[in-house]
């Protein structure tokens, strides 16, 4: 099991919340053996306190930081992470959170950062000064979802309102659309999706059982 260690504390494995704590940017991508290296620029993160060998949740997938240069962070993604996820073999915006530390308030849920499958925007709509996203998901996760739990859509926690067979339905509130990419959603865009942990668990047990 992997431990991972920050000041303050350890989780067994990177831990994250779905709380997005900035937008930043994709500035370049190098093809390289066995997948790709990215560099981000950090935005508001606090890349001073963000160090080598740290996670980071990019887009929804943790990654490590293998080099720093002021508030650009590098990051090397491999083939079967880009198999599995969108949005991390070009440049643009990314949704950033640093791992949670031991003692950190959880206002989101328990996110991996490890992409179950990329979903496909059906609507973004204007619902008052809200917005529903709609969403296909992959039939083989639709089991996971429920009515009032959690998702997680390109690294942001959000709760479904509404599921119809494979197609699930999300309200944006306006704090959510400000502080990540969301808001940049067009029908027929791929974004990573992550179910709830909770879930999977839950179908173990009763699997063993």
């Amino acid at each position: 099991m992997k431990l991972f260690i920050r000041a303050g504390g350890a989780y067994p494995s990177a831990v994250f919340t779905g709380l997005v704590e900035t937008v930043g940017r994709i500035e370049r991508v190098e093809r390289v053996a066995g997948g790709v290296r990215l560099e981000v620029q950090s935005g508001r993160l606090d890349a001073r306190g963000t160090r080598i060998g740290d996670s980071v949740c990019v887009q929804g997938v943790c990654l490590t930081v293998t080099a720093k240069r002021g508030k650009v962070l590098h990051f090397d993604v491999s083939r079967a992470t880009l198999d599995c996820t969108c949005g991390l073999d070009r440049p643009g915006a990314v949704n950033l959170e640093r791992s949670l530390r031991m003692g950190d308030r959880l206002g989101g849920h328990l996110v991996a950062g490890h992409a179950d499958g990329v979903g496909r925007v059906l609507a973004l709509e204007a619902a008052g000064e809200s917005m529903l996203l709609r969403i296909r998901i992959p039939s083989a996760l639709a089991r996971y979802v429920a009515r009032k739990g959690s998702i997680c859509v390109d690294g942001v926690s959000l709760t479904v309102n509404r599921v119809r067979g494979n197609t699930v339905q999300i309200n944006l509130i306006p704090h959510t659309l400000e502080m990540t990419t969301l808001a940049r959603l067009a029908p027929g865009a791929q974004v990573n999706l992550e179910v709830d942990q909770v879930a999977r668990y839950v179908e173990r047990m009763l699997a063993a059982g």
